[in-house]
């Protein structure tokens, strides 16, 4: 998969701006768990990936992770280059959930062809909205939403994320994922398993209820 298919404005940039970007197009290979960007960086560049799957997670003081959204194939995370954005900052911390290829456009590059492009300008803010609009989603079902109804929704994008009823996924990474830790989330899923909708196994969970977890969801 070529970058001009996968990067949405390329074909409306001017000769120039094409060349500027290609001549300083980053290729990167990331193993699982390897970290991208970390909350203390400024700016590592526009991310897209070509193929595979990062997380983007917020971390507190205390060490806890909760997961602000997540980035499939041909997926852009744009607060990697918060410098582009005016008057923006956001610590967070991009890692590898699989083996993944991405394609970096350095932040200087990026911000340069926005500020003369109108283009590029309006895809960095419509993707902006876009992103700020997931963030809004994950405060409300932190805010309003039961643990067990949060624990219950992953777990079913989970299965379609992975296209199988079978995760091979700790109790310590589902509480990375939400915000809560391993204790909590052990004892929801050794309720789910006493009421019929998973089943538990040393570095696995099985869905056997979908239609008893999204009722619940």
């Amino acid at each position: 998969m070529e970058f001009r298919e996968i990067f949405p404005v390329f074909n409306k940039l001017s000769a120039r701006q094409q060349e500027l970007i290609l001549n300083s197009l980053i290729t990167k290979s990331v193993k699982k768990g390897e970290i991208i960007h970390s909350a203390n960086e400024e700016c590592s560049g526009l991310l897209i990936i070509k193929i595979g799957q990062l997380r983007a997670y917020i971390l507190s003081d205390e060490g806890r992770e909760i997961t602000v959204y997540r980035l499939f194939d041909r997926d852009i995370c744009l607060f990697s280059a918060s410098c582009v954005i005016r008057s923006v900052q956001f610590d967070i911390t991009v890692s590898a959930q699989k083996d993944t290829e991405l394609y970096i456009i350095p932040a200087k590059i990026y911000k340069s062809i926005t500020e003369e492009s109108a283009a590029a300008a309006n895809f960095t803010n419509e993707l902006m909205a876009d992103r700020f609009s997931e963030i809004m989603w994950l405060i409300e079902q932190i805010m309003w939403k039961s643990l067990d109804r949060r624990v219950a929704a992953f777990l079913l994008e989970e299965t379609a994320v992975e296209n199988t009823e079978s995760l091979k996924i700790t109790h310590e990474a589902i509480a990375n994922h939400l915000g809560s830790s391993r204790e909590v989330i052990t004892r929801m899923l050794r309720y789910f398993q006493k009421e019929g909708l998973v089943k538990l196994s040393r570095g696995q969970i099985t869905v056997t209820d979908a239609e008893g977890l999204r009722s619940l969801a």
